[in-house]
Parts: structure tokens; C-alpha cells; sequence
């Protein structure tokens, strides 16, 4: 009785996730921190002990499918050691990886060192230990590999996005530590350094310590904002992304790109592809080209979860930069839909938005419905642009809510995904509520590729008896 009783409440759920019920506003009004930056002083921004100690250090994927990662660090005074030492025993470091260094200048700020160094060959699901610096100022940290890459392999991700460097940034890092996720999928806007007068690198520098709690021990998979664009002709500076570019590396050459702004990796279970929503996206341009090549690459035999990230969403009922991402919905939705995409992450808005599965494929300006309407194929549409930043919270949602909106609310908070396995994932919306970690909204999805073929999902016989009460137990 009681396993009949789960698969009502899952089925119950399911029918949440294609839009049979209508949506729902929040009325929750947060209690939030004041929207200005943490003092420069601060503990939070504290510098490493020892002459030129590696700072702000951070780590994302290194390869296309989760088996090298890149380890970053800046060190202050002068180049030092550009070597990274690591095994699998704490403090016993039997390899070593050989580094590049940077800098660069942004008008009137000059960066430290910056450190780069691809550790590749590893193991998978293994933990690493690793060292960086020499002597008295030698820094020591881990990282775990991911499982290989298999249709079941379980996985959880962390989702932020537009986190800034405020006390609601910090609430939202401390959060997310105790959530168990293994992997950031990070939806641009990093430090907000644009903010200050001259874009003060300083406050990139700030950024770099304040998330290096997590940063160094996980990977974050990085995309680009506006506030990463950087463009001020008016002091000298006209390339675009420079800061960014120089301090955060993407794996884009495993996966073909042309370009650092967008790429792809392959990790456990998930196809994960980000794109760049203020680089050229329309017909023939570079990422469309990219796009349209990766996504007849993606396996969803071995890496059933298709998942994407960009900045700007494409759909968005908030007045906050509404119908800005229209122009990469008319360009990449018909691919998203054909290639049965699982989840689109936004951020851009700062609050919170879930969508039903819908499109709006079959609309031009001369005929079509004008509206999103239910479309089962399409992808969920979510937005996560509420990590803390100084700009404070965008509260001003359209009204009514469109049908295609299923939940939104106006606080700060991180998202959580739970893969599985091949059919089913686990989701989370965590709102950072006076120091609590409070679940406001809480999906079970099912997988596009293998939920939508029965017969392949009865014949393999994944959705098993305990994998459903499992799931139920979250609940």
C-alpha cells in the first residue's frame, strides 16, 4: 500500500512539473542584510599568512569529461612557484603539474599573478589532495573527482548565479556548504567590481578570498554576465570580459569552442553547455555555429541530463530586464525544444522564477500564437539570480503571472539538483531566510530523453520500486 501511495505522490508531482496546476507567487517578504558590500577589512577578505601566499584560489573543470581539473591562484608580490603537487594522501604529494602565469592592467589598477595550471589524468571518483606556494607560505587543499560518465551516476550540482560580495552573498555561500552539492553551475556576474569608481580590480581581488571557501575545493563552472563585459572606452579600456578572462579559465578547447565565453563538459550524468548571452549568438556567428555542432554531439545514452546556462534569461514575468533574453530565445529555443533540453539556469533578474514546460516556437511575426504555450519537449526555465549582490533584490513581478510561470519570489537563496539517475532528478530552491536553509520550492523532474520513451524505460527497468520510495523519503 504504502508504495502505491509514493508513485500517486510522484505521479502528483510530475503533473506539477508539466504545468497542470497553475502558478504561484510568493507573498513571503525577506529580511535581508543591507545591499552594500562587506568592508575591505573585513575577516571574510582576510589575506593568507606567509609572503606572497596563493590567494583567491579556485578550481573548475579541466577537460570535456571530468577527469583533469584547472587550478587558479593569485599571488601578490611576484610570480613565485607555478607548480601545483598533489596525491591522493593528505600531505604526501607524489605528482606535480606545471602552471602559466598572467597579469594584466585595468587603467589604473594592476593585477597580482595569476596562476593557471591544467592537472589532468586523474582518477575517477577519487579525492585529491593538493598544495600550491613553497615554504612557510605553502597553501594545502582537496578536491573530489566526479563518478564516470554513466546514464545512473548519481550527482548533486549547486546552482548560483549574480552573487556579489555582500553579507546576503556571504549567507548564500554559507548555505550552500551545507547543502552537499559537489559541483557550481555558476550563471555569471561574479564580483560586481564594475560598480566602483575605474572598475577597481581591488574589488576582484576581494571576490577572489571571499569565495574561496568553496572555490578551491570544488569545481565551479563558470559563465559571464554583464558585469563581467568591462567595456570603458572612456578610460582606455576597450576589450570586453578582461578581468574575467584573465582570472577564470574555461575547458572551452575540449569541446571545440572557439572561444573561452562559451563551451561544454560532460560530468557524471549531465551534458552541461553554457553560452554567452552579450557575445554575437545570431545566424552563422561563431557560438551559433558551436551550438548547432554540440548539440548533435550530446550522448544522452551515456549523459542523459542536457543541461544549459546563460545569464540572461529567455523567459522572465519580473519587471527587472524583462524580454532581455528574447533575442537568444529566437535564436536557440527551436534547438532547445528539438534536442529535448532538461533545464535552461538564468540569473540577471535578482529573484527567483521557475517556469512549466513551454515554447513559443511556433509564433513569427506574421502568424502563430503570440503566447508560450505547453510544449512537453521544451525545457524548464529557471532563474537564479539571487545569490546577494549590492543591487539588491528586484521585488516587482508582472501581474497577473503568465501561465507559464510556476513559482517566483523576490528573496535571496541557491538552488540544488540531485541527479538520480537516468530518468529523475531531485530539485530545490533554497531561500536564505535569517540563517535558516529553508526548501521553498521542492520538483521532482523527470528526464527528457529516457522518461519520454517508455519502452526503453520498462526494457532497461530503471525506475525501480526503491528508487521511488527513495525519492518519495525527500519529500
Amino acid at each position: 500500500m504504502g508504495w502505491r501511495l509514493g508513485l500517486l505522490l510522484l505521479h502528483v508531482l510530475l503533473c506539477l512539473v508539466n504545468g497542470v496546476y497553475s502558478g504561484r507567487t510568493s507573498s513571503y517578504v525577506r529580511t535581508e542584510f543591507p545591499s552594500t558590500d562587506i568592508p575591505l577589512e573585513s575577516e571574510w577578505f582576510a589575506i593568507p599568512n606567509g609572503y606572497n601566499a596563493p590567494q583567491q584560489v579556485h578550481i573548475t573543470q579541466g577537460d570535456y569529461d571530468g577527469k583533469a581539473v584547472i587550478v587558479s591562484w593569485v599571488t601578490v608580490a611576484e610570480p613565485g612557484p607555478n607548480e601545483v603537487f598533489y596525491g591522493k594522501n593528505g600531505h604526501q604529494y607524489d605528482q606535480k603539474a606545471q602552471g602559466t602565469v598572467t597579469n594584466y592592467t585595468f587603467y589604473d589598477y594592476k593585477s597580482g599573478y595569476i596562476h593557471h595550471c591544467l592537472v589532468n589524468g586523474l582518477e575517477y571518483d577519487t579525492k585529491y589532495y593538493y598544495k600550491i606556494g613553497s615554504g612557510d607560505s605553502a597553501r594545502e587543499f582537496w578536491f573530489e573527482t566526479p563518478p564516470a560518465i554513466d546514464p545512473d551516476a548519481s550527482y548533486t550540482f549547486g546552482i548560483i548565479g549574480d552573487l556579489g560580495q555582500t553579507f546576503n552573498s556571504l549567507s548564500t555561500l554559507q548555505h550552500y556548504e551545507k547543502s552537499g552539492g559537489k559541483t557550481v553551475l555558476y550563471v555569471g556576474d561574479l564580483s560586481y567590481a564594475d560598480r566602483y569608481q575605474h572598475n577597481d580590480g581591488v574589488r576582484w581581488d576581494s571576490w577572489g578570498r571571499l569565495v574561496e571557501r568553496s572555490t578551491a575545493y570544488q569545481p565551479w563552472i563558470w559563465s559571464a554576465g554583464n558585469h563581467e563585459i568591462e567595456y570603458r572606452p572612456d578610460l582606455g579600456e576597450i576589450s570586453t570580459f578582461k578581468p574575467y578572462l584573465h582570472r577564470y579559465k574555461t575547458p572551452y578547447l575540449a569541446s571545440k569552442s572557439s572561444s573561452p565565453m562559451w563551451y561544454s563538459a560532460r560530468r557524471a550524468s549531465a551534458h552541461i553547455i553554457v553560452l554567452s548571452s552579450y557575445s554575437p549568438f545570431v545566424k552563422y556567428t561563431p557560438q551559433w555555429t558551436w551550438l548547432k555542432t554540440e548539440l548533435k554531439h550530446v550522448d544522452r545514452e551515456k549523459t542523459p541530463w542536457l543541461i544549459v546556462l546563460m545569464h540572461s534569461p529567455m523567459y522572465n514575468s519580473n519587471e527587472g530586464h524583462y524580454m532581455e533574453g528574447e533575442s537568444m530565445r529566437a535564436a536557440f529555443e527551436k534547438w532547445f525544444v528539438k534536442y529535448k533540453v532538461d533545464l535552461v539556469f538564468a540569473g540577471h533578474v535578482h529573484a527567483y522564477e521557475r517556469s512549466y514546460r513551454i515554447s513559443n516556437i511556433n509564433y513569427s511575426i506574421t502568424s502563430g500564437n503570440r503566447y508560450p504555450v505547453p510544449d512537453k519537449s521544451a525545457p524548464v526555465y529557471i532563474t537564479v539570480g539571487d545569490g546577494g549582490n549590492q543591487e539588491g533584490l528586484a521585488s516587482r513581478f508582472n501581474d497577473p503571472q503568465p501561465d507559464y510561470s510556476a513559482f517566483r519570489e523576490a528573496s535571496y537563496g541557491h538552488s540544488i539538483l540531485q541527479l538520480r539517475n537516468r530518468t529523475h532528478a531531485i530539485y530545490h530552491w533554497n531561500r536564505n531566510d535569517d540563517g535558516k536553509h529553508v526548501p521553498a520550492d521542492n520538483v521532482v523532474f523527470h528526464n527528457q530523453y529516457w522518461a519520454s520513451n517508455t519502452r526503453r524505460r520498462l526494457k532497461k527497468n530503471h525506475v525501480r520500486l526503491e528508487h521511488l520510495e527513495d525519492l518519495m523519503s525527500m519529500f
